[in-house]
């Protein structure tokens, strides 16, 4: 486990740990409030969607514990709950939604689950704990001061101060969750704090929107806000769920595609796939965020499908060995093979330029090539240079040695300089 997973989920086991202990010793502030939160957190980290970068999601469980944790008056009546009972409260809630998955047996968990997602939902559940105890440690305190009072609890001003508070704690699960992305997927933090800040304009605003909501009317019409508020974001998860499918789909079919080349025998077996994961490993290196990644494996799984118009395949389907107008003609006749498939038009347009040198042809006005078509460009050459390595029978320490002198030899001339120095660093 790196650093940043262990210090998150440290965090969060000490910060349950002392709300139990307050707890215990303190007493439950209004039982049947603690218990209504806790059953809406339990069910809705049973209803869970996954979103783009296999990251697990519970909308309704994270805005409940949202909501208590903003929690100010319940039907006009002041509440006393304190900041640690909305962490025990939290914490409770996600064990009950744990507790099938612990009670199954090791071999059905085995086939229902795969390991990501096992990793996922103790992330979430970290995330979410230290979000709720966030939110909590800023509102509760001020709240039970009374200094929310002086604010005006019925005014417009509470309104803006509940929703700069849950703005904070989104910020803060945003940068916990980049920070467990980073150790997970080796994203450097930058991009993946930007896919994080780009998700809350998805669900995360619908999340910190239904939160702040539930606490607002449940100060007019009590719990039955959480059920009224909590239905449409319930709806709003069957929209991502559908969205997530076509994703699939789509993915289903560029894998299709790309095995076509291999079946045809215009390409080793899987060339597509050790390209794709060659030029992914680079992105991530040059810190291409989720989405980036997402476009560039697509473009790499299919950068060889212009060879299908081909009438000879090329010995080994190595097309880095061709001329370069030959390998222009392939990419461009594969890019408009992708362009009637319904794969987003970016992959069409990287695949389009993946022969062209760096600073792009001169007939084309010398315009810079996608940093994906580059990047692709030097994972083939590296697959297909270590294919002809290991055919002339040289050993796979040797062949790599000589793979990756030759493409430091094309730097900024062939090859872009600042990606073969990625691919050295992460294939070196």
């Amino acid at each position: 486990m790196h650093g940043g997973t262990l210090a998150v989920h440290g965090g969060a086991l000490a910060l349950l740990a002392l709300a139990f202990g307050a707890v215990a010793v303190r007493g439950i502030a209004e039982p049947g409030v603690a218990l209504a939160f806790t059953v809406l957190i339990a069910l809705g980290e049973c209803v869970r969607i996954t979103l783009p970068g296999d990251r697990e999601q519970a909308p309704i469980g994270a805005a409940g514990a949202l909501a208590y944790a903003l929690l100010g008056p319940l039907r006009g009546l002041p509440t006393g709950h304190g900041g640690l009972q909305v962490v025990a409260v939290t914490g409770v809630g996600l064990l009950l939604a744990l507790l099938p998955a612990l009670v199954l047996p090791h071999r059905v968990r085995a086939n229902q689950q795969a390991p990501w997602r096992d990793r996922a939902r103790r992330d979430g559940a970290s995330r979410r704990l230290l979000g709720a105890g966030f939110a909590a440690a800023v509102f509760q305190p001020l709240y039970n001061s009374g200094l929310v009072d002086r604010i005006s609890a019925d005014g417009p001003a509470y309104g803006v101060f509940l929703a700069l508070v849950a703005a904070l704690a989104a910020l803060c699960d945003a940068t916990l969750a980049a920070v467990l992305r980073r150790d997970r997927s080796g994203l450097r933090f930058p991009a993946a704090l930007e896919d994080e800040l780009r998700s809350l304009f998805g669900i995360g605003t619908a999340i910190t929107a239904t939160g702040l909501l539930v606490s607002l009317a449940a100060g007019e019409v009590g719990l039955w806000a959480l059920p009224l508020f909590c239905t449409p974001l319930l709806l709003a998860q069957v929209s991502f769920r559908r969205a997530a499918a076509v994703r699939a789909t789509t993915g289903q079919t560029i894998a299709s595609l790309a095995r076509a080349t291999e079946v045809a025998g215009y390409t080793p077996p899987g060339h597509a796939r050790r390209v794709a994961d060659t030029a992914c490993a680079v992105g991530r290196e040059l810190g291409l965020g989720t989405r980036e990644l997402a476009l560039l494996e697509y473009a790499a799984l299919m950068h060889d499908i212009g060879q299908l118009s081909l009438v000879e395949p090329v010995p080994d389907g190595a097309t880095a060995l061709l001329p370069e107008e030959e390998q222009q003609r392939i990419a461009r006749l594969g890019s408009e093979v992708i362009r009637r498939t319904g794969v987003p038009r970016q992959v069409a347009e990287q695949v389009a330029r993946l022969a062209d040198p760096p600073g792009g042809r001169p007939e084309g006005g010398g315009s810079q090539v996608p940093l994906a078509a580059r990047i692709i460009r030097v994972a083939n050459a590296h697959d297909d240079l270590l294919t002809a390595a290991r055919g002339r029978g040289v050993g796979e320490a040797v062949g790599r040695l000589e793979v990756l002198e030759v493409l430091r030899l094309g730097r900024g001339r062939v090859y872009d300089a600042r990606v073969v120095d990625a691919l050295v660093r992460v294939r070196g």
